[in-house]
C-alpha cells in the first residue's frame, strides 16, 4: 500500500480546496514536498489545478526546484497538452504524468503518450462527481466543467489506450475530511487491471484504512497532512496495525 502526499498548485503556492472551490494557501511547493519525502511518502503527486482551466502550461521552473530535493517517484499534472509537454515534465523532475482534461476532449492522446513513454508513465487523472446512484460523471478543467461522461466508462475507454495507472479524485469528497468516497473505489477498481490511487476526503489514518481493505492500491493525501491532522508515519502505522503491507 503506498502513501502518497498530493501537492495542489496554484501560482507560486500550495492550495487546499473544498470540492475544487474555496482555495486556501498552505505552504509553499518546493518546502511541502521536501517536508512529506523526508516523513516517508511513497510517492508524491504535483498538480496545477488551473493550468488547463487558464490554458496555460505547467511552470518547469517550478517544478525543478520542488522536485530537488525529493527521492521517491513524483507524479506531475496540469495543462498537459502535448507530447512536448510530457517531455519537459519527465525533464524537469517528474517519474509520470497524469492528464485529464486534454484527455476527455483528445482520447487518441493517452495512446500517443503510452506508445512514446510507456504506459508505467502515464496515469489518467479522473474528477469525478456523483449524480446517481452508483453514478458518477467525469469533470474536467478543476472540477469545473461537465462532460456528460461517466466515470467508469471514461475509465474504460483510458485503459485500452494503454494507460498504466488511475488517479480517481471524488470532487463532492475534496476536502471534506469525511473519508473516501468508497463506492467510486470499488466502481473502478472492479474494472481496472492497473493501480488505482484514490484521492479526496481523508480526514484521519482510519480513513485511510477504510480505503485500503476496500481495494484502493494506493491512497492520496492533501488536507491530512496540510493541517497536521496525521502525519505520514501515523498513515503507516495504523496500516500496518491491520497487517496491510506498508514501507515503514
Amino acid at each position: 500500500m503506498r502513501v502518497i502526499a498530493r501537492l495542489d498548485i496554484k501560482g507560486p503556492n500550495v492550495v487546499k480546496t473544498v470540492q475544487t472551490e474555496g482555495l486556501r494557501v498552505v505552504g509553499e511547493p518546493a518546502e511541502l514536498a521536501e517536508r512529506y519525502y523526508v516523513q516517508g511518502a511513497d510517492e508524491l503527486i504535483y498538480l496545477d489545478i488551473v493550468a488547463s482551466l487558464y490554458r496555460r502550461n505547467l511552470d518547469f521552473e517550478q517544478l525543478k526546484r520542488a522536485s530537488a530535493e525529493v527521492f521517491v517517484p513524483l507524479t506531475v499534472g496540469g495543462g498537459i497538452r502535448s507530447l512536448h509537454d510530457i517531455a519537459l515534465a519527465l525533464g524537469a523532475g517528474a517519474d509520470k504524468v497524469a492528464i485529464n482534461t486534454y484527455a476527455v476532449h483528445n482520447p487518441t492522446f493517452l495512446k500517443e503518450a503510452a506508445e512514446m513513454f510507456g504506459s508505467q508513465c502515464i496515469v489518467l487523472s479522473v474528477e469525478a462527481k456523483k449524480i446517481g446512484d452508483n453514478a458518477w460523471e467525469v469533470y474536467t478543467d478543476g472540477g469545473r466543467e461537465t462532460t456528460g461522461k461517466d466515470v467508469v466508462e471514461w475509465v474504460g475507454q483510458a485503459l485500452q489506450m494503454g494507460v498504466g495507472e488511475i488517479l480517481l479524485t471524488s470532487v463532492d469528497k475534496d476536502g471534506t475530511k469525511e473519508g473516501y468516497d468508497l463506492g467510486l473505489l470499488r466502481a473502478v477498481s472492479a474494472i481496472s487491471p492497473v493501480p488505482v490511487i484514490i484521492h479526496g476526503g481523508a480526514g484521519s489514518a482510519d480513513d485511510v484504512v477504510r480505503a485500503a481493505k476496500k481495494g484502493a492500491d494506493a491512497v492520496s493525501v492533501s488536507s491530512i497532512l496540510h493541517y497536521d491532522l496525521a502525519t505520514i508515519p501515523d498513515i503507516k502505522n495504523a496500516l500496518a496495525a491491520e497487517h496491510i503491507s506498508v514501507r515503514i
